[in-house]
């Protein structure tokens, strides 16, 4: 998984992109430098080409439709994890003493992990609008391979790319959802509808997977989602939009010059870095941020681990009902469905945090008119104890062949809610906390969740077999235990933490 917000889009629209023209009345440029070198910028506060003016209806189509598209292209990530069994046999692949059939699953979080880091920041140049459909055309072209692969490394080999595609178009969708829906209050529940489509689609690709398997062979997994994703291509083309102000400014600054013949630019033209500084920046700032930052290191942890434990229940939960109840593997990948429900539930009762969220503007001294920021944190907490934690122990202390299989399933569905309401927390507090820093505290964060999905689970066989399935279960509740203390800190210390660090102090003063 991957996510940006792009830090521009937390500013009003008079500071976002460009500067308002002013007194002089000229309502598309101003002389900026003696070399007459004109800024184009936004015709005043209401032009309808700000993506922030854009009419309601539209955000929410577009909203609407890159949610689907998140959630679609996860489901590439684990549909596979169901027929394990099937491409083992066809392959002449073992999992007796490691879960081998889990490589391509992995290889899709790598590259999740990697690709992003390099690839993103060349939408800056080339425009959202174009780099979205281009990702999701070479996604559709790489599911190829994987529907007709001869040999277990052609999956491997190609799911890196894959799922280095789906992030990026997951990642633009965070960009999107803020460059149209300006301030915290109006941008609430559309970003926790993206994180949900986000964790949705990839904890339900098992069910989805166990479902086809069923009735037909395991490479119709890949032949109805290139249907799928292949029928929605025509209408995404029609109803995505160039949301980014920068290029949206860029290409009338063009238009003008091509009128006027003058030198006209943007200020973001004009003090944009190089494309090889971008790209370091884009890779350099994450990891900066990553080993000095308390924030982002212990978010990292905790959003990573409960990132992680969707792609880990596609091994552990096919161990814990393969043991105690013999089920098939199609109906193992079912169960995952009550992490979906866990997941839609925390999305639900997100709506009235959002309440309380908005509300604590009238209470900050710190920052007068402006909502707390440790506020988005008030449902992850009970969330990440009473969901991941004691959901976990729930789990795996009610895995027992002579109780009802309902039972272990409910812990899951708590887990899930854990799993929304943790992820979803550190989304929306990076964002408030760090401002301007937001998308390179997110990539760190999107990178550490990757590479907990990618490695995790590998060891999910070794630890349910040494341990047995109550205690491995309780294991991973007890880490979960440790990672929750981590929003307890911010919600006792937040101001003094974010006045000692040097990126949140200067996005504060921004």
């Amino acid at each position: 998984m991957a996510r940006s917000t792009d830090p521009e889009a937390a500013k009003d629209p008079a500071s976002s992109y460009e500067a308002l023209h002013t007194a002089n009345g000229d309502q598309h440029n101003r002389s900026s430098d003696s070399d007459q070198t004109s800024v184009v910028s936004w015709d005043g506060p209401s032009d309808p080409a700000n993506p922030f003016n854009w009419p309601t209806s539209r955000k929410w189509l577009i909203t609407l439709t890159t949610c689907f598209i998140t959630l679609i292209v996860g489901i590439n990530a684990t549909a596979i994890a169901s027929a394990a069994e099937e491409i083992n046999h066809e392959f002449g692949v073992s999992d007796e003493h490691f879960p081998h059939s889990y490589w391509p699953v992995c290889s899709w979080n790598v590259g999740a992990a990697l690709v992003p880091l390099v690839a993103l920041p060349l939408m800056e140049n080339f425009g959202v609008r174009t780099g979205y459909l281009a990702s999701y055309f070479v996604f559709i072209i790489l599911c190829l391979p994987q529907a007709f692969a001869k040999n277990f490394a052609t999956l491997i080999v190609t799911r890196f790319f894959t799922g280095g595609a789906a992030s990026i178009l997951e990642n633009i969708t965070g960009g999107i959802v803020s460059d149209i829906w300006q301030g915290g209050k109006a941008r609430s529940l559309p970003v926790n509808l993206y994180i949900w489509a986000l964790l949705a689609g990839v904890t339900v690709g098992p069910v989805i997977g166990g479902g086809i398997i069923h009735h037909l062979e395991w490479r119709w997994i890949f032949y109805i989602q290139l249907i799928l994703y292949a029928v929605f291509f025509p209408p995404l083309f029609l109803i995505i939009r160039e949301p980014r102000g920068p290029i949206i400014l860029k290409k009338r600054a063009k238009h003008m010059r091509q009128e006027t013949g003058k030198n006209m630019h943007t200020r973001a033209e004009k003090d944009a870095p190089s494309l090889p500084h971008l790209i370091r920046e884009s890779v350099i700032r994450p990891l900066h941020m990553l080993t000095t930052e308390y924030v982002v290191f212990t978010f990292t942890l905790w959003s990573a681990f409960a990132f992680g434990t969707v792609f880990l229940f596609t091994q552990s939960i096919t161990q814990v009902y393969t043991a105690l109840y013999a089920w098939p593997p199609f109906l193992t990948g079912t169960v995952q469905s009550a992490v979906v429900i866990g997941q839609t539930v925390g999305l639900v009762v997100s709506l009235y945090q959002n309440r309380l969220y908005d509300a604590s503007a009238k209470r900050n001294d710190e920052t007068p008119g402006k909502p707390i920021p440790e506020v988005r944190l008030y449902l992850a907490i009970p969330g990440s104890f009473l969901g991941l934690t004691a959901g976990f122990f729930w789990f795996g202390w009610t895995s027992y062949a002579d109780l009802p299989w309902i039972l272990s399933a409910i812990g899951l569905g708590l887990v899930g809610f854990g799993i929304f309401t943790v992820v979803a927390a550190v989304s929306n507090y990076i964002t408030d906390a760090y401002a301007k820093y937001a998308a390179s505290g997110l990539a760190a964060i999107a990178f550490g969740e990757n590479i907990f999905a990618a490695f995790m689970p590998l060891a999910s066989k070794a630890l349910y077999t040494a341990l047995g399935l109550q205690w491995a279960s309780s294991v991973l509740g007890f880490l979960a235990l440790v990672l929750s203390f981590a929003p307890v800190v911010l919600m006792v210390w937040g101001p003094q933490i974010r006045k000692r660090s040097p990126f949140m102090r200067e996005a504060g003063q921004d």
